[in-house]
Protein backbone atom coordinates (compact mmCIF):
# COMPACT_ATOMS: atom_id res chain seq x y z
CA UNK A 1 0.00 0.00 0.00
CA UNK A 2 1.37 3.43 -0.96
CA UNK A 3 1.40 5.68 2.11
CA UNK A 4 1.29 9.45 2.39
CA UNK A 5 2.55 11.63 5.22
CA UNK A 6 -0.88 13.13 5.95
CA UNK A 7 -2.15 9.64 6.77
CA UNK A 8 0.69 8.85 9.20
CA UNK A 9 -0.96 9.00 12.61
CA UNK A 10 1.68 7.17 14.68
CA UNK A 11 5.28 5.98 14.71
CA UNK A 12 4.46 2.69 12.99
CA UNK A 13 2.81 4.54 10.08
CA UNK A 14 5.96 6.65 9.72
CA UNK A 15 8.12 3.54 9.93
CA UNK A 16 6.25 1.97 7.01
CA UNK A 17 6.54 5.15 4.97
CA UNK A 18 10.29 5.22 5.65
CA UNK A 19 10.55 1.59 4.52
CA UNK A 20 8.75 2.54 1.33
CA UNK A 21 11.13 5.41 0.56
CA UNK A 22 14.56 4.09 1.65
CA UNK A 23 16.85 1.51 0.06
CA UNK A 24 16.81 -1.72 2.06
CA UNK A 25 20.27 -1.44 3.70
CA UNK A 26 19.57 2.13 4.85
CA UNK A 27 16.14 1.31 6.27
CA UNK A 28 17.39 -1.76 8.10
CA UNK A 29 20.22 0.25 9.66
CA UNK A 30 17.59 2.47 11.32
CA UNK A 31 15.21 -0.37 12.07
CA UNK A 32 17.66 -3.03 13.24
CA UNK A 33 19.39 -3.84 16.51
CA UNK A 34 21.78 -6.38 18.04
CA UNK A 35 21.72 -10.18 17.93
CA UNK A 36 18.13 -11.46 18.15
CA UNK A 37 16.75 -7.94 18.77
CA UNK A 38 15.08 -9.08 22.00
CA UNK A 39 16.09 -5.96 23.93
CA UNK A 40 15.03 -3.75 21.01
CA UNK A 41 11.51 -5.17 21.15
CA UNK A 42 11.48 -5.15 24.95
CA UNK A 43 12.24 -1.41 25.00
CA UNK A 44 8.69 -0.79 23.79
CA UNK A 45 6.83 -3.86 25.06
CA UNK A 46 7.94 -3.10 28.65
CA UNK A 47 5.39 -0.28 28.71
CA UNK A 48 2.63 -2.86 28.24
CA UNK A 49 3.44 -4.46 31.59
CA UNK A 50 1.89 -1.64 33.59
CA UNK A 51 -1.26 0.44 33.49
CA UNK A 52 -2.12 4.06 34.12
CA UNK A 53 -4.72 4.88 36.79
CA UNK A 54 -6.58 8.08 35.81
CA UNK A 55 -8.41 10.57 37.96
CA UNK A 56 -11.47 12.53 36.76
CA UNK A 57 -13.26 15.82 37.35
CA UNK A 58 -9.89 17.55 37.48
CA UNK A 59 -10.55 20.64 35.37
CA UNK A 60 -8.13 19.90 32.56
CA UNK A 61 -8.93 22.59 29.99
CA UNK A 62 -5.43 24.10 30.12
CA UNK A 63 -2.43 21.76 29.88
CA UNK A 64 1.22 22.58 30.63
CA UNK A 65 3.53 19.79 29.45
CA UNK A 66 6.76 21.74 29.82
CA UNK A 67 9.74 20.35 31.73
CA UNK A 68 13.22 21.55 32.70
CA UNK A 69 16.14 19.24 31.86
CA UNK A 70 19.79 20.11 32.53
CA UNK A 71 18.65 23.66 33.15
CA UNK A 72 16.93 23.85 29.75
CA UNK A 73 13.21 24.61 29.47
CA UNK A 74 11.44 22.27 27.02
CA UNK A 75 7.87 22.83 25.88
CA UNK A 76 7.21 19.09 25.80
CA UNK A 77 8.58 16.22 27.92
CA UNK A 78 10.28 14.39 25.05
CA UNK A 79 13.22 15.47 22.90
CA UNK A 80 15.15 14.21 19.88
CA UNK A 81 17.88 11.87 21.03
CA UNK A 82 21.20 12.14 19.14
CA UNK A 83 21.50 9.78 16.19
CA UNK A 84 24.25 9.30 13.61
CA UNK A 85 24.40 9.57 9.82
CA UNK A 86 21.21 11.57 9.32
CA UNK A 87 21.92 12.75 5.76
CA UNK A 88 21.92 9.10 4.70
CA UNK A 89 18.24 8.95 5.59
CA UNK A 90 17.23 12.27 4.03
CA UNK A 91 19.38 14.82 2.23
CA UNK A 92 18.49 17.57 4.74
CA UNK A 93 19.54 15.39 7.69
CA UNK A 94 20.19 17.25 10.94
CA UNK A 95 19.00 20.53 9.42
CA UNK A 96 15.48 19.16 9.13
CA UNK A 97 15.45 17.77 12.66
CA UNK A 98 16.87 20.97 14.15
CA UNK A 99 14.16 23.15 12.61
CA UNK A 100 11.39 20.74 13.58
CA UNK A 101 12.65 20.56 17.17
CA UNK A 102 12.79 24.35 17.31
CA UNK A 103 9.21 24.58 16.05
CA UNK A 104 8.05 22.39 18.93
CA UNK A 105 10.31 24.00 21.51
CA UNK A 106 12.17 20.85 22.43
CA UNK A 107 15.83 19.85 22.57
CA UNK A 108 17.80 18.46 19.64
CA UNK A 109 20.63 16.03 20.33
CA UNK A 110 23.40 16.05 17.72
CA UNK A 111 25.72 13.07 17.37
CA UNK A 112 29.50 13.21 17.03
CA UNK A 113 28.80 11.01 14.00
CA UNK A 114 26.58 13.76 12.60
CA UNK A 115 26.60 14.91 8.99
CA UNK A 116 26.13 18.67 9.49
CA UNK A 117 28.59 20.82 11.43
CA UNK A 118 27.86 21.87 14.98
CA UNK A 119 28.42 25.48 13.95
CA UNK A 120 25.72 25.32 11.30
CA UNK A 121 23.23 23.83 13.77
CA UNK A 122 24.24 26.40 16.38
CA UNK A 123 23.66 29.24 13.92
CA UNK A 124 20.38 27.75 12.75
CA UNK A 125 18.37 27.37 15.95
CA UNK A 126 18.15 29.07 19.33
CA UNK A 127 16.32 26.28 21.18
CA UNK A 128 18.27 23.86 23.45
CA UNK A 129 20.99 21.77 21.82
CA UNK A 130 22.75 18.70 23.22
CA UNK A 131 26.03 17.39 21.80
CA UNK A 132 26.57 13.65 22.07
CA UNK A 133 30.26 12.87 22.60
CA UNK A 134 32.01 9.63 21.63
CA UNK A 135 35.32 9.16 23.45
CA UNK A 136 37.88 8.48 20.71
CA UNK A 137 41.40 7.13 21.03
CA UNK A 138 42.59 10.36 19.40
CA UNK A 139 42.68 12.81 22.31
CA UNK A 140 43.24 15.71 19.92
CA UNK A 141 39.96 14.82 18.23
CA UNK A 142 38.24 14.68 21.61
CA UNK A 143 39.53 18.13 22.58
CA UNK A 144 38.53 19.59 19.21
CA UNK A 145 34.97 18.30 19.52
CA UNK A 146 34.56 19.87 22.96
CA UNK A 147 35.79 23.22 21.71
CA UNK A 148 33.61 23.13 18.60
CA UNK A 149 30.53 22.36 20.72
CA UNK A 150 31.40 25.30 22.99
CA UNK A 151 31.95 27.61 20.02
CA UNK A 152 28.58 26.56 18.54
CA UNK A 153 26.94 27.43 21.88
CA UNK A 154 25.56 23.98 22.58
CA UNK A 155 23.77 23.93 25.92
CA UNK A 156 24.78 20.49 27.20
CA UNK A 157 27.13 17.60 26.46
CA UNK A 158 26.28 13.90 26.77
CA UNK A 159 29.04 11.31 26.94
CA UNK A 160 27.88 8.01 25.48
CA UNK A 161 29.15 5.24 27.76
CA UNK A 162 27.60 2.08 26.29
CA UNK A 163 29.62 1.82 23.05
CA UNK A 164 32.94 0.60 24.41
CA UNK A 165 32.78 -1.80 21.45
CA UNK A 166 30.28 -2.32 18.66
CA UNK A 167 27.16 -4.42 19.12
CA UNK A 168 26.49 -7.40 16.86
CA UNK A 169 24.11 -5.75 14.40
CA UNK A 170 23.34 -8.73 12.22
CA UNK A 171 20.90 -6.97 9.91
CA UNK A 172 23.79 -4.76 8.81
CA UNK A 173 25.89 -7.87 8.17
CA UNK A 174 23.16 -9.33 5.97
CA UNK A 175 22.51 -6.12 4.04
CA UNK A 176 26.16 -5.03 3.84
CA UNK A 177 25.40 -1.60 5.31
CA UNK A 178 28.37 0.72 5.76
CA UNK A 179 28.99 4.45 6.05
CA UNK A 180 29.30 5.63 3.36
CA UNK A 181 27.33 2.92 1.52
CA UNK A 182 29.37 0.49 -0.55
CA UNK A 183 28.45 0.17 -4.20
CA UNK A 184 27.74 -3.48 -4.92
CA UNK A 185 25.40 -5.18 -7.38
CA UNK A 186 22.93 -5.83 -4.55
CA UNK A 187 23.06 -2.30 -3.15
CA UNK A 188 22.89 -0.68 -6.60
CA UNK A 189 19.70 -2.61 -7.34
CA UNK A 190 18.22 -1.36 -4.08
CA UNK A 191 19.32 2.21 -4.83
CA UNK A 192 17.84 2.02 -8.34
CA UNK A 193 14.51 0.91 -6.88
CA UNK A 194 14.44 4.12 -4.81
CA UNK A 195 15.42 6.81 -7.35
CA UNK A 196 14.38 9.76 -5.18
CA UNK A 197 16.84 8.76 -2.48
CA UNK A 198 19.55 7.80 -4.99
CA UNK A 199 19.41 11.08 -6.94
CA UNK A 200 19.79 13.12 -3.74
CA UNK A 201 22.59 10.95 -2.39
CA UNK A 202 24.71 10.63 -5.53
CA UNK A 203 24.16 14.09 -7.03
CA UNK A 204 23.51 16.25 -3.97
CA UNK A 205 25.80 17.50 -1.22
CA UNK A 206 28.66 15.06 -0.61
CA UNK A 207 28.09 12.79 2.38
CA UNK A 208 30.55 13.15 5.26
CA UNK A 209 30.87 12.94 9.02
CA UNK A 210 31.11 16.69 9.46
CA UNK A 211 33.01 16.88 12.77
CA UNK A 212 35.24 13.84 12.19
CA UNK A 213 36.35 14.15 8.56
CA UNK A 214 39.42 16.24 9.43
CA UNK A 215 40.67 13.58 11.84
CA UNK A 216 39.58 10.18 10.47
CA UNK A 217 38.74 8.87 7.01
CA UNK A 218 36.48 6.08 8.26
CA UNK A 219 32.83 6.87 7.79
CA UNK A 220 33.34 9.72 5.33
CA UNK A 221 35.79 8.51 2.67
CA UNK A 222 36.44 4.94 3.84
CA UNK A 223 33.40 2.69 4.15
CA UNK A 224 33.00 1.11 7.57
CA UNK A 225 30.21 -0.46 9.56
CA UNK A 226 29.17 1.41 12.70
CA UNK A 227 30.05 -1.63 14.81
CA UNK A 228 33.56 -1.70 13.37
CA UNK A 229 33.90 2.06 13.84
CA UNK A 230 33.12 1.75 17.54
CA UNK A 231 35.49 -1.21 17.96
CA UNK A 232 38.38 0.42 16.06
CA UNK A 233 38.12 4.13 16.79
CA UNK A 234 36.71 4.49 20.31
CA UNK A 235 38.88 4.24 23.41
CA UNK A 236 38.14 0.99 25.23
CA UNK A 237 40.18 2.11 28.22
CA UNK A 238 37.67 4.87 29.03
CA UNK A 239 36.73 4.85 32.72
CA UNK A 240 35.11 7.04 35.37
CA UNK A 241 38.14 9.28 35.69
CA UNK A 242 37.94 10.06 31.97
CA UNK A 243 34.25 10.91 32.32
CA UNK A 244 34.97 13.20 35.25
CA UNK A 245 37.81 14.93 33.37
CA UNK A 246 35.55 15.45 30.36
CA UNK A 247 32.89 16.99 32.59
CA UNK A 248 35.46 19.43 33.94
CA UNK A 249 36.78 20.28 30.47
CA UNK A 250 33.26 20.90 29.18
CA UNK A 251 32.31 23.08 32.16
CA UNK A 252 28.58 23.13 31.43
CA UNK A 253 25.58 20.83 31.92
CA UNK A 254 26.90 17.27 31.57
CA UNK A 255 25.06 14.01 31.00
CA UNK A 256 26.00 10.32 30.82
CA UNK A 257 24.07 8.45 28.12
CA UNK A 258 23.80 4.70 28.55
CA UNK A 259 23.41 4.28 32.33
CA UNK A 260 21.41 1.16 33.22
CA UNK A 261 22.28 0.31 36.85
CA UNK A 262 21.74 1.98 40.20
CA UNK A 263 25.43 1.61 40.99
CA UNK A 264 26.44 3.53 37.86
CA UNK A 265 23.76 6.15 38.47
CA UNK A 266 25.27 6.80 41.91
CA UNK A 267 28.74 7.11 40.37
CA UNK A 268 27.34 9.64 37.89
CA UNK A 269 26.18 11.72 40.85
CA UNK A 270 29.61 11.34 42.48
CA UNK A 271 31.46 12.77 39.45
CA UNK A 272 29.13 15.76 39.29
CA UNK A 273 26.98 14.84 36.28
CA UNK A 274 23.81 16.87 35.90
CA UNK A 275 21.79 14.16 34.17
CA UNK A 276 21.76 10.54 33.10
CA UNK A 277 20.03 8.99 30.13
CA UNK A 278 18.80 5.51 31.03
CA UNK A 279 19.48 3.86 27.70
CA UNK A 280 20.62 0.64 26.06
CA UNK A 281 21.38 2.40 22.75
CA UNK A 282 18.08 1.36 21.23
CA UNK A 283 18.85 -2.33 21.76
CA UNK A 284 21.80 -2.01 19.38
CA UNK A 285 24.55 -2.97 21.83
CA UNK A 286 23.98 -5.68 24.49
CA UNK A 287 21.04 -7.84 23.49
CA UNK A 288 19.36 -9.44 26.49
CA UNK A 289 19.85 -6.35 28.65
CA UNK A 290 17.00 -4.69 30.48
CA UNK A 291 14.81 -2.02 28.92
CA UNK A 292 15.12 1.58 30.16
CA UNK A 293 11.54 1.48 31.44
CA UNK A 294 12.32 -1.67 33.45
CA UNK A 295 15.08 0.26 35.23
CA UNK A 296 13.74 3.78 35.60
CA UNK A 297 11.90 3.33 38.91
CA UNK A 298 14.79 1.88 40.90
CA UNK A 299 17.29 4.33 39.44
CA UNK A 300 14.99 7.28 40.08
CA UNK A 301 14.33 6.13 43.64
CA UNK A 302 18.09 6.00 44.23
CA UNK A 303 19.24 9.26 42.64
CA UNK A 304 16.24 11.16 41.27
CA UNK A 305 16.53 13.88 43.88
CA UNK A 306 20.18 14.53 42.95
CA UNK A 307 20.28 14.28 39.15
CA UNK A 308 17.94 14.57 36.16
CA UNK A 309 16.82 11.11 35.08
CA UNK A 310 15.92 10.81 31.38
CA UNK A 311 14.40 7.68 29.85
CA UNK A 312 15.81 7.09 26.37
CA UNK A 313 14.40 4.46 24.05
CA UNK A 314 11.29 2.54 23.11
CA UNK A 315 8.93 5.52 23.08
CA UNK A 316 6.15 5.06 20.53
CA UNK A 317 3.14 6.68 22.22
CA UNK A 318 2.24 9.61 24.44
CA UNK A 319 1.17 7.13 27.11
CA UNK A 320 4.71 5.74 27.11
CA UNK A 321 6.01 9.19 28.03
CA UNK A 322 3.47 9.55 30.84
CA UNK A 323 4.26 6.07 32.19
CA UNK A 324 7.97 6.89 32.19
CA UNK A 325 7.36 10.10 34.12
CA UNK A 326 5.05 8.34 36.56
CA UNK A 327 7.82 5.78 37.13
CA UNK A 328 10.32 8.53 37.96
CA UNK A 329 11.78 9.98 34.76
CA UNK A 330 11.98 13.75 34.44
CA UNK A 331 11.71 13.57 30.65
CA UNK A 332 12.11 11.15 27.75
CA UNK A 333 14.07 11.06 24.52
CA UNK A 334 13.78 8.98 21.39
CA UNK A 335 15.65 8.29 18.17
CA UNK A 336 13.72 6.01 15.87
CA UNK A 337 10.47 7.86 16.56
CA UNK A 338 11.82 10.80 14.52
CA UNK A 339 14.34 9.00 12.27
CA UNK A 340 11.53 7.13 10.54
CA UNK A 341 9.78 10.44 9.96
CA UNK A 342 12.98 12.12 8.73
CA UNK A 343 13.45 9.32 6.20
CA UNK A 344 9.80 9.48 5.24
CA UNK A 345 9.54 13.18 4.49
CA UNK A 346 12.38 15.34 5.82
CA UNK A 347 11.45 18.32 8.00
CA UNK A 348 7.67 17.97 7.43
CA UNK A 349 8.01 14.35 8.52
CA UNK A 350 9.82 15.19 11.76
CA UNK A 351 7.25 17.90 12.44
CA UNK A 352 4.53 15.31 11.90
CA UNK A 353 6.17 12.94 14.38
CA UNK A 354 6.63 15.62 17.04
CA UNK A 355 3.16 17.00 16.39
CA UNK A 356 1.60 13.55 16.75
CA UNK A 357 3.48 13.04 20.02
CA UNK A 358 2.50 16.46 21.39
CA UNK A 359 -1.17 15.85 20.55
CA UNK A 360 -1.09 12.43 22.20
CA UNK A 361 0.59 13.70 25.36
CA UNK A 362 -1.89 16.57 25.71
CA UNK A 363 -4.87 14.29 25.18
CA UNK A 364 -3.51 11.62 27.50
CA UNK A 365 -2.76 14.13 30.26
CA UNK A 366 -6.38 15.28 30.13
CA UNK A 367 -7.59 11.69 30.23
CA UNK A 368 -5.21 10.97 33.12
CA UNK A 369 -6.65 13.94 35.00
CA UNK A 370 -3.55 16.15 35.25
CA UNK A 371 -2.82 19.66 34.02
CA UNK A 372 0.96 19.71 34.37
CA UNK A 373 3.77 17.17 34.32
CA UNK A 374 4.56 17.69 38.01
CA UNK A 375 1.20 16.17 38.98
CA UNK A 376 2.10 12.77 37.49
CA UNK A 377 3.29 10.37 40.19
CA UNK A 378 3.83 6.72 41.06
CA UNK A 379 0.26 6.37 42.43
CA UNK A 380 -0.96 6.63 38.85
CA UNK A 381 0.93 3.50 37.80
CA UNK A 382 0.14 -0.16 38.47
CA UNK A 383 2.47 -2.97 37.47
CA UNK A 384 0.72 -6.13 36.27
CA UNK A 385 1.43 -9.22 38.31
Amino acid sequence: MFRQLKNCHNVEDLRLLAKQRLPGPIFHYIDGAADDEITYRRNTSAFDDCDLVPNVLAGVEDIDMSVSVMGQKLKMPIFCSPTALQRLFHHDGERAVALAAEKYGTMFGVSALGTVTLKEIGDMISTPKLFQFYFHKDRGLNDAMVERAKDAKFNALALTVDTITGGNRERDLYTGFTSPPKLTIKSLLSFAAHPGWALNYFFGEAFELAELKDFVQQGSNVAVSIGDYFAEMLDQSMDWSDAEALRAKWGGPFCLKGIMSVADAKKAVDIGADAIMISNHGGRQLDGSRSPFDQVSEISDAVGDKIDVILDGGIRRGTHVLKAIAAGAKACSGGRMYLYSLAAAGQPGVEKALGNMKTEIERDMKLLGVTNIGQINRDMLRVRR
